[in-house]
């Protein structure tokens, strides 16, 4: 697990801002964020018992399909309401 020291100095280090360390901690944090390694290192702080990392599993399994799901439904809805729904038909 790295330190938050080591990772701000490699920040400043490799920041394509030099001297804007603020924005290239924010820069960093927000790709940390988006690759899922920030969650990755909090979950790992602690031990996970084996029948809680398969509850998790399931449940993030579940809600990706739900998300899927309404986001389709969601478009889907969102063309009955253009004054052409169905464009080139």
């Amino acid at each position: 697990m790295p330190r938050p020291a080591l990772l701000r100095s490699a920040v400043a280090v490799l920041s394509p801002f030099p001297g804007h360390t603020l924005f290239s901690n924010q820069c960093a944090a927000r790709i940390l964020t988006m690759d899922g390694l920030i969650e990755d290192i909090k979950r790992r702080r602690y031990y996970e018992k084996p029948c809680r990392r398969r509850q998790r599993e399931s449940y993030e399994t579940c809600r990706r399909i739900y998300n899927m799901e309404m986001t389709r439904k969601i478009n889907f809805l969102m063309r009955k309401n253009r004054a052409d729904p169905w464009q080139g038909c």
